[in-house]
């Protein structure tokens, strides 16, 4: 039993190391790592990438975000969702778009505050990975959002999507 091998997300980790430039701890790099691992093989993500940047200052994030993108929309907005209804169009018609997420441990405290020092470091919509600092920024309704991911000490993960400010509910 001495020659067990560690596991994929084990290896993904010891592999992954922190940028020179930035400035997050260790541990806030692995748990993204580790929810970038369960975006990309529980839930088929693509085009995933760990920003420890930020998109606008290009200075140090308070801690490292993800973008990506899902297989199918995360959320649709209010209005574009009246306007589906009206048009007769399926949620699963509509295309992906590409999000931030930022990983937490469910016993991080977080405030309004916290939230809205990284709000004020991205982009409403992601950079395209290899994408130049250059580019115009994308728009989209609802202003900024990101999925918080939170990591339980089991491991599981749970995602809660956050807006920056107040958006109108949603139509049932």
């Amino acid at each position: 039993m001495d020659d067990m091998k560690p596991s994929a997300l084990t290896s993904l980790i010891e592999t992954s190391k922190p940028t020179k430039t930035s400035t997050e701890s260790a541990y806030h790099y692995a748990l993204s790592v580790q929810v970038l691992h369960n975006l990309e093989h529980q839930h088929d993500w693509k085009d995933l990438e760990i920003h420890t940047r930020s998109p606008i200052a290009d200075t140090p994030l308070i801690k490292p975000l993800i973008s990506g993108l899902p297989p199918h929309r995360i959320y649709v907005h209010p209005d574009e969702q009246i306007e589906m209804l009206k048009q007769n169009i399926q949620e699963k018609d509509i295309p992906s778009e590409r999000e931030w997420v930022l990983p937490t441990h469910l016993r991080e405290p977080w405030s309004l505050r916290k939230f809205a020092s990284v709000f004020d470091k991205i982009d409403e919509v992601p950079p395209t990975v290899n994408q130049s600092a250059d580019r115009e920024k994308g728009k989209r309704r609802g202003g900024k959002r990101l999925l918080l991911a939170t990591v339980g000490d089991d491991s599981t993960i749970v995602y809660y999507v956050v807006h920056d400010g107040i958006v109108k509910p949603r139509q049932n």
